[in-house]
């Protein structure tokens, strides 16, 4: 079994088949056999798995098993406790209703790469960065919940799927890793390999052994 962590580059489709206009994992991920256990929408950056597992893909993609996924969104504007608290109960979205999640105001995040191209602000509207963990992954449900409460997503960036954290893990974009399924959290998981291979994105990119998943693997830089 292979689980695989990449950092998902903006603009980058989560899918490995050729795209028309746009890079795909094909450009970050040189692994034949495993595929996305979920998805990214193209504007969207951040964690994305991908396995060899069909039940391992399954059981993270599913939202019946509640895996909690946390995000974190510039919007447009600052929200104040009302609309935390509309996020926090579930937002009526027309098709569906959304769980309640947890939703609050941070600072701006210090570990963030700069997003290539840059998010464009609007010079006279200030912007505000939320953490926000939900346990569904409905399409672009992020960006529609914000939207809802009227604070449009401008840049939007998962860190965390169940317990494996991208914040931990060093990843620059285009980078990816190998880990133990059982960085997850999911019960009955796989046992833990020894060892991880940290590697850049694109064809030809070096690759290096890495320190055991507890240890922070110190990843090098990689280019869009």
């Amino acid at each position: 079994m292979t689980l695989i962590a990449l950092n998902k580059p903006f603009g980058t489709m989560s899918q490995f088949s050729a795209h028309p206009s746009r890079p795909t994992l094909a450009d970050c991920v040189q692994r034949p056999g495993v595929y996305p256990a979920g998805r990214l929408d193209a504007d969207s950056e951040g964690l994305l798995l991908l396995t060899d597992d069909g039940i391992l893909q399954a059981r993270i993609a599913d939202p019946h098993h509640k895996l909690p996924k946390t995000y974190l969104a510039q919007v447009e504007n600052v929200p104040g406790e009302a609309a935390l608290a509309q996020l926090r109960d579930g937002v009526d979205l027309g098709d569906f209703r959304t769980l309640p999640a947890r939703a609050r105001c941070i600072d701006e995040p210090g570990f963030l790469w700069p997003r290539n191209p840059p998010v464009r602000f609007r010079a006279a509207i200030p912007t505000q960065w939320l953490e926000l963990e939900i346990r569904e992954g409905k399409n672009r449900q992020v960006r529609r919940m914000t939207a809802a409460v009227g604070f449009p997503t401008l840049r939007l960036v998962r860190v965390q799927i169940g317990a494996l954290d991208l914040r931990t893990l060093g990843l620059a974009p285009g980078q990816w890793c190998e880990i133990d399924p059982s960085a997850l959290g999911l019960e009955a998981a796989a046992a833990p390999r020894p060892r991880a291979i940290v590697r850049g994105g694109g064809a030809g990119s070096a690759t290096r052994p890495a320190e055991r998943r507890q240890a922070r693997p110190r990843a090098k830089s990689y280019k869009n």
